[in-house]
Formats: C-alpha cells, structure tokens, sequence
C-alpha cells in the first residue's frame, strides 16, 4: 500500500520562543509557555523507526502535522495514513489530522475526531465512563479557584490539567493533602495551562497500563504493564508523574518499576482486561489504544487515563508501555505497527 506516516516531531532547540512552529507565530493565540509544552510530540528517533517499520511491507511518505499537511495529503493520495500527529493548541488538537482526512475521504489508522477529542478532555471522558458504569475516581472540574471553596472530595487528592497527555502539567505537587497545597495546584493548572483544573481522589492501589489492538469482537488486549512504585525515591510521589516519566526516568538511567506480563492472580488480570476492553469499546477508540488503571481501596480497578495515540517509543531500553507489552505478546516493533495498519486497512475494507 501507499501509506502517509502523519506526525509531529519534537522541536530540537530548548528556547521556547526558538521551537513555537511558524504557524502559531505573532499569534494572539500562541501557547501558554511551560517546560512540557511538546512532551507529547515524538522524537525523529521514533518518527524514523516508524517509517522503517512501514516500509517494510508498503511505499511511505512523511507528512508534517502543520498546515501545509491539508494540501499535501490531497496531492499525494495515499491509500491510508498512518498517524501518530497529536497536533498542536487546543483541546482537540488530536483529531485535527483525522478531520481533514475524513473531509478528503482517506482512510487512516486509530480513533475517529470524536473519540480523540473525547479522550483528550479527563472529565468528558470520565463523565462517559460513569453514565456506563466502569469505574473511575470521584472527581470535579474547576474552571476557577473558587469553584474549589467547599470541596466535598476526600484528600488526598491529584490535580490534572483537563486537556493533556504525555503526564503534562503532572508534577509530584499535583498530589495535595489539604486546601491550601489544592488552591495552589488548580491556580497552577489554570494559569501556566491556560484550562481548567481536573481534581480526582487519589486510588491508593496497584497501578496497571493495558494495551489493545483490533476493533470489535476481533480487539486484542495485550500482556498488562504494572507500574511498581515500590522502588521509587523516597521524596517521589507514587504516581508516574512527567518528572519520573521524562526526568527520572532516562535510556541511560531506566527506572526498574515495570513488569510486563504483571504478576497478579489470573482473576485479577481477567477483571482488570475486561474493564479495559469495555472501556475501549464504550468510548469507541479503533485499531488501538493504551489504558491505564489503578486499583481503588477495595482492590477494583478504576480507569486513570485512555490513550488513543499511545507513546510508541521504539528503543527497548525505554520504559515506552505499549511495545512492551507487544514484545510480551511475541511482536517486535515492525510487526507491532504493521499488525496496526493492517487491522486499520481491514476496517477501511482495502484488504
């Protein structure tokens, strides 16, 4: 097949002002600045690793996520696009490249613009997911600090920004014991992040990362990840924050807290793949995604995050979840991505 590898890479330069892309300069709605402005955006190590995987069976092209991807995307007429662009400003900015390809007709690879959209926003999708029962964290959104005056949330409990991936805006201070250490975390959000402050009550159990590939009946969920914070720093808190995800944890310096397949009791690995793939189905993601869970005081598992556009980090030294559990399962990373377009390419009905 002829394939589009949609993306968007991280800017090498450090200086913010150096890596804001052309398009969003001498904007008024230029991004807030903070140090994990691009965390979500792939490395040219991965976008490389990516087009090698896929050349391996198919003719690829390299198209940006920026606004020139609109008019190359309609000149060059791939069969399908495969894509990892998380795009760029605001709340939807994952379904950016999904819309224009559903406006020129190309099929591609993951979620549709709503399911992406959806997944972005925490609260939305937690609201989902309690209209259909699977558990998740009591919570409330704070669009403002005053919103937060009566709380009737048990602490401790973790602040979040609403419209993030990537453990953005996440920070060992997100995990607040009281009201002052709150109203600081949610004028954070709301300041630095320019959105509203998700506040959840903190799941005091074991952590998991669950993998699935396919759609429908034919969804595969991989080996369960368990995320180990025994080993943690003691001045850590126990959550896979952006400081142990993009600091502590480095290719050179891995942290060892990750276990795949986990080790847990088979009825707790079928109850914690069941909640997954429900989740995956309810909130109708395609081809693939990554869930995360943590088990609540009672040993339940809760859903903490969906990840439609998991990270794919292709060095096996990196702590990356979902090729993790894909070499668990028997795939190396070629395999791993062509399974992908191929359950993508048997939706789309081009096989």
């Amino acid at each position: 097949m002829n394939v589009a590898l949609a993306y968007n890479v991280k800017p090498e330069s450090q200086t913010f002002h150096e890596i804001v892309p052309p398009i969003l300069k001498d904007r008024s709605t230029q991004p807030q600045k903070s140090i994990d402005t691009f965390a979500e955006w792939d490395t040219w190590d991965t976008v490389n690793a990516l087009k090698e995987a896929l050349e391996s069976l198919n003719n690829v092209i390299l198209i940006e996520a920026d606004d020139s991807a609109f008019n190359k995307f309609r000149e060059s007429k791939p069969d399908i696009v495969f894509n990892v662009a998380e795009g760029f400003n605001g709340g939807s900015r994952e379904a950016q490249i999904p819309s224009m390809l559903d406006m020129l007709q190309i099929p591609y690879t993951g979620s549709d613009p709503l399911t992406l959209a959806t997944c972005l926003d925490k609260a939305r999708t937690k609201e989902v997911l309690s209209y259909y029962k699977i558990p998740n964290a009591k919570f409330l959104i704070a669009f403002e600090l005053n919103e937060v005056k009566n709380i009737i949330l048990k602490f401790p409990l973790i602040v979040k920004p609403v419209f993030e991936g990537s453990s953005k805006g996440i920070f060992s201070s997100s995990f607040v014991n009281n009201p002052n250490e709150l109203n600081h975390e949610v004028e954070r959000i709301i300041s630095e992040y320019n959105q509203p402050a998700l506040i959840e009550e903190f799941l005091p159990g074991r952590e998991f990362t669950v993998a699935i590939i396919g759609n429908g009946n034919e969804a595969e969920v991989l080996p369960v990840v368990e995320i180990n914070y025994n080993d943690f720093p003691q001045d850590f808190v126990p959550i896979y924050s952006y400081e142990a995800k993009w600091i502590l944890d480095t290719k050179e310096n891995p942290l060892n807290i990750f276990s795949c397949p986990a080790k847990i009791n088979s009825d707790l690995d079928l109850k914690i793949r069941k909640t997954a793939l429900k989740t995956f189905n309810v909130l109708r993601c395609k081809d693939w995604s990554r869930i995360d869970i943590r088990l609540d005081a009672n040993g339940e598992p809760n859903i903490i995050e969906v990840n439609p556009l998991p990270g794919i980090l292709p060095d096996p030294n990196d702590n990356s979840c979902f090729p993790k559990a894909a070499r668990s399962s028997g795939l190396n990373y070629n395999e791993m991505i062509n399974k992908v377009l191929f359950v993508a390419a048997k939706r789309h009905k081009l096989l």
